[in-house]
Parts: C-alpha cells; structure tokens; sequence
C-alpha cells in the first residue's frame, strides 16, 4: 500500500462537486481531508491518498483530467 499527501486545486466549476467522493469510490483508495478552504470563486484541499501505487496513479491523472491541479506534497511507501 502506497500514501501520499497532496494539494489540490479545484477550478471553480467543481467547488460544489463531490469530487473527493468520487475519488475514493471510483479508484478504491483510502481519502482523508488534512485541511481544506472552499470560498465562493476558490477551493483547496490538502488529501491523503492510500492504496495500491496504479490506483493512486490512476486517481491522480483522473484528477488533472478534471483540471484538478495537482502537488504531490509528501510521500511515504
């Protein structure tokens, strides 16, 4: 199993979506919110992600194909 932590940045058009939830159950890995800001234009989250190396990959491209930026912060293995 595979961790990391990363800083998202969410256009505006996804700041009312559920896009974390998606993440976790369309990739199967382990979310948690570390800290996060949603504003009314602006929305940033710190999140971990848990689980096998492909499906954190996967659920990180899936991310920038959403126009999710996205950092990788910290890693552990």
């Amino acid at each position: 199993m595979a961790k990391g932590r990363f800083h998202l940045t969410l256009p505006e058009r996804l700041a009312d979506e559920p896009v974390i939830h998606t993440l976790g159950t369309r990739f199967d890995v382990v979310t948690n919110i570390r800290r996060a800001s949603i504003e009314e234009r602006t929305a940033w989250v710190i999140l971990e992600l848990e689980g096998p190396d492909e499906r954190l990959e996967e659920a990180v491209r899936w991310l920038a194909e959403q126009d999710v930026q996205v950092e990788r912060i910290d890693e552990s293995g």
